[in-house]
């Protein structure tokens, strides 16, 4: 019996594989679109049991091909631009794909943990995995919330059925999704190439760089995956962030001193990289007013009922790490 992860060459995927290699679990099949061919990098040092296109794979389980021959799947496949326009071919990826794994793993009574989003809340503060707090900004967030209700509606007695709401994620693996990579991604390519970091200006009542996000380490997320992998009796939706925002300028600072430091240059505050012009600040983009989240903060309430006890790195900890992470591959 395997262990299905989807969107395995992506950046969340590939870190789970990683992570169940790190636990001796090497029976994994990997399941992706490799139409963008360069995310196979994100698996050469992964050990798994095989790969399957995605269509392939959604074939072969509604034939019948893969009955009492999966232990668990966890979901990561997903079209994840928040931007995207194309609301036909998002909700097919997000949502029809979803509930086709979701019908297979009712039928064969298996773990279904899935990568749900941050992104169903939109501008509604409170960040509580309930209906009042969530009203999504673009087709993507919409997408998630669909597939949520639908879990919502599933009748006790089933498999366990687990969706994670990532909120910022940033870390290794991540080098493929260009735009859509996390800030501490662009702003240590923009510090190392050009010398400075671009922050947005002021927006949503905040000051310049002072937005604030939940930005949580990818190893942190990968650790909550496998405790609902290792707990089987849990169910529902939980909130996977660090429960702590922090702003566009402390993620700039993180990753600006993790460079220096490095390089065995001093660490810097904000004020001193401002006055050196290292941290600049550029208009807000038009075509994201009313589609932008300028503040989110995970409520960890239930993702702690659900026994999950363990720390969070903190931007100052997880981007320092990465940043050491981005230097040795560059």
């Amino acid at each position: 019996m395997v262990y299905v992860v989807t969107g395995a060459a992506g950046f969340i995927g590939a870190n789970l594989v990683k992570g169940l290699n790190a636990q001796g679990i090497t029976d994994i099949l990997a399941v992706d679109d490799l139409t963008q061919g360069n995310k196979f990098r994100n698996l050469v040092d992964c050990k798994i049991t095989d790969y399957l296109d995605k269509d392939e794979f959604l074939a072969r389980i509604k034939a019948g091909a893969y009955r009492r021959a999966v232990k668990a799947i966890l979901h990561q496949g997903a079209c994840s631009d928040t931007t995207a326009s194309d609301g036909r071919y998002v909700m097919d990826t997000n949502y029809a794909y979803s509930c086709a794994l979701l019908d297979f793993c009712a039928a064969e009574m298996i773990p279904l943990i899935y990568a749900s989003s941050a992104a169903t809340y939109g501008a509604l503060t409170g960040f509580r995995e309930q209906a009042d707090c969530e009203g999504p900004l673009n087709v993507y967030g919409y997408s998630k919330l669909l597939f949520d209700q639908r879990v919502r509606r599933l009748p006790p007695g089933g498999p366990q059925v687990v969706g994670l709401r990532y909120f910022n994620v940033y870390g290794d693996r991540e080098q493929h999704k260009g735009r859509m990579a996390s800030v501490a991604y662009h702003f240590f390519n923009q510090y190392r190439a050009e010398g400075h970091v671009r922050l947005f200006e002021g927006s949503g009542g905040y000051g310049n760089g002072e937005q604030r996000r939940d930005f949580v380490s990818v190893e942190d997320v990968v650790k909550v995956n496998l405790h609902f992998l290792q707990n089987g009796g849990r169910s529902g939706i939980f909130n996977c962030g660090t429960g702590a925002a922090q702003s566009f300028n402390d993620m700039a600072v993180a990753t600006v001193n993790g460079c220096r430091v490095a390089a065995g240059e001093p660490a810097l505050t904000l004020v001193d990289l401002q006055k050196k012009g290292v941290i600049r600040y550029i208009p807000f983009p038009g075509d994201l007013k009313g589609k932008y989240q300028s503040y989110t903060q995970a409520d960890l309430t239930a993702l702690r009922a659900a026994g999950y006890a363990a720390p969070f790195l903190t931007v100052e900890q997880g981007v320092t790490r990465y940043c050491q992470q981005l230097l040795v591959k560059t």
